[in-house]
């Protein structure tokens, strides 16, 4: 294994969690009041209305498919009867259609904040590579999805997917990584390219999910009386 490889696929992911985690706890000790996204709602809201659950729902379908892609092996699926192939049809037809709704949505949200005046003043330049970053990843993925149609692609179940798993425990294959495609390697650089951007960016608000929301008491709201 070349010096290369093992910079990209042994030390590249721990330097990616060690800035992921590293900077989550910077944010949150010393820009508690920036932790947020900013929301420009107030400026325009008829194609934010469109556009935002797009983009969240099919990022939530695609994170979902990465997760379920990445850490159930292919043993665990063969003994619930569900085959390779089934597994890869299901895959390219819900993953490819996540994939395009939220590259869609991300388009319309890109436009909005360029066409709308206040939104774009308000946009900084993080904002702007956050966008280059995300986009970059996102379109890496609908091509690496639809390109899984190429008979000569190889199965990422057997090169990323146990790379992925052994980061966890120590011991990333970066042998089985080296098998894999260029296009899966590019989209798992870029991924962690949007891992290392995360915490300093309006990105950070995903750890924030308001889960106090769902078991808060009900909020009464009365009409002052005359």
């Amino acid at each position: 294994m070349s010096w290369a490889e093992t910079a990209l696929w042994i030390v590249s992911p721990y330097l990616t969690l060690a800035v992921l985690i590293g900077g989550l706890i910077w944010r949150y000790r010393y820009d508690k009041f920036g932790w947020t996204t900013r929301s420009s709602q107030l400026y325009e809201s008829r194609l934010l209305r469109v556009a935002s659950p797009m983009f969240h729902y099919g990022l939530l379908f695609v994170i979902v498919g990465h997760v379920t892609g990445l850490l159930i092996p292919t043993s665990w699926t063969d003994a619930i009867g569900v085959s390779n192939h089934v597994y890869h049809v299901n895959a390219l037809i819900w993953g490819g259609l996540a994939g395009l709704a939220t590259l869609v949505a991300l388009v319309l949200l890109i436009y909005r904040r360029r066409t709308t005046g206040p939104v774009f003043l308000a946009t900084t330049a993080n904002d702007k590579a956050m966008y280059v970053v995300l986009g970059a990843t996102i379109i890496a993925g609908v091509i690496t999805t639809i390109g899984g149609l190429l008979p000569s692609e190889i199965d990422y179940r057997a090169t990323v997917a146990p790379w992925f798993r052994g980061i966890f425990v120590l011991r990333p294959d970066a042998v089985a990584m080296g098998h894999a495609s260029g296009l899966y390697k590019v989209h798992t650089l870029i991924g962690m390219a949007l891992f290392m951007l995360f915490p300093f960016s309006r990105l950070v608000h995903a750890f924030s999910a308001p889960i106090g929301y769902l078991f808060r008491p009900y909020i009464v709201y009365r009409s002052r009386s005359r």
